[in-house]
């Protein structure tokens, strides 16, 4: 299993959009083949900062998934309002 743990931080005036662009992209993840979960979460604890959790069945899926040109695009637009660099951390992991 693949964990993808991602974070971006948008002005507050761009919040509403990083959240529409993020739950369109987060509904059209779920759909996808080796997807077990994607979600965003906004942080308490910093104002304006979305938190991506994903785990994938595999890392070809996971590749896939970088390929869908939906996901070129969310990552496009969310690093434009973005107001530094979005991060992306990726993890094996099994289950114990």
């Amino acid at each position: 299993m693949i964990i993808v743990h991602g974070c971006a931080v948008v002005p507050e005036a761009k919040l509403e959009e990083a959240l529409r662009l993020s739950r369109e992209h987060v509904a059209r993840s779920r759909a996808e083949p080796g997807c077990l979960e994607h979600g965003v979460y906004l942080d308490p604890d910093v104002a304006g900062r979305l938190l991506f959790v994903e785990k994938w069945a595999s890392e070809a899926a996971l590749k896939q998934h970088f390929a869908v040109p939906e996901s070129i695009a969310f990552v496009e637009a969310i690093s434009a309002i973005a107001s530094e660099s979005p991060s992306l951390s990726m993890f094996s992991a099994s289950e114990l």
